[in-house]
C-alpha cells in the first residue's frame, strides 16, 4: 500500500476543545503532497468567545469568522476531503478532541476515522531538545512555515510523517506506525440511544 494520508490541524477560539475557528487539511498520496486547503469556522454556539491568548497565538479574531461557515455547515467538506484516509496531526489528541467536542456541541455525527500522532512518532524517531512542531518540522527538512496557521501546520505535519516513513523504511501509514513503535488511534461512531415508540 502507498503512503497515503490526510494531515489536519485545528485552531481554537478559546480553551474549549469545541471552539474550532480554523482548520487546515493536506492530502498526501504515495508520499507526496498533492492537495491542501483550509478555511475559517464559526465556533459552535456557546463556544464562540475568543480569548486574547488564542488571538495572540493564531491571529484569528471574532470579526474574521463572522461570514465563515458554521461547524455543521463545513463538516461535510471536511469529511469529504479526508475520505477514507488515516488522519495525522501533531498532538493528535488535541485535534481529535476538537473534532469530537465540536460535533457534540452541535449534535453532528462525528466522522469515524483512524489517526496517527506525529508528536508521538517524532518522540520515537528523532532526538530533539523540543518536540514542538517547528523543531520537529525543521528536523524533517521543513524549516520555514507560518506556525499556528492551520494549513501551514498541517503541511508541516505531513512533511514530518513523510520524512519518518523514509527513515523507518515504511511504505504506508501502518508500516510507519510499526516502524516508529506507535499505535494508530480510532474514532468510532457514537452509539445511538434507541428511541422507544410509545406503546
Amino acid at each position: 500500500m502507498p503512503l497515503d494520508f490526510t494531515a489536519i490541524d485545528f485552531e481554537t477560539a478559546n480553551s474549549s476543545n469545541a471552539s474550532a475557528c480554523a482548520v487546515g487539511l493536506v492530502r498526501v498520496r504515495d508520499g507526496e503532497v498533492v492537495a491542501q486547503t483550509g478555511w475559517l469556522i464559526q465556533p459552535p454556539p456557546g463556544h464562540e468567545r475568543f480569548f486574547e491568548l488564542n488571538i495572540r497565538i493564531h491571529g484569528i479574531t471574532p470579526e474574521d469568522v463572522v461570514d465563515a461557515p458554521t461547524w455543521s455547515a463545513q463538516l461535510p467538506a471536511l469529511a469529504s476531503f479526508i475520505g477514507d484516509d488515516v488522519v495525522v496531526a501533531h498532538n493528535a489528541g488535541f485535534d481529535m478532541a476538537v473534532l469530537r467536542r465540536a460535533c457534540e456541541a452541535t449534535g453532528d455525527d462525528c466522522p469515524p476515522l483512524r489517526y496517527a500522532c506525529s508528536l508521538q512518532v517524532a518522540r520515537k524517531v528523532y532526538r530533539l531538545d523540543s518536540y514542538r512542531l517547528p523543531f520537529v518540522a525543521a528536523e524533517a527538512g521543513f524549516a520555514e512555515f507560518a506556525h499556528h496557521n492551520a494549513t501551514a501546520d498541517a503541511l508541516a505535519c505531513a512533511h514530518v510523517m513523510i520524512d519518518v516513513a523514509r527513515r523507518v523504511g515504511a511504505d504506508d501509514v501502518e508500516g510507519l506506525a510499526v516502524g516508529a513503535g506507535v499505535s494508530l488511534g480510532r474514532i468510532d461512531p457514537a452509539p445511538r440511544t434507541p428511541v422507544l415508540a410509545p406503546v
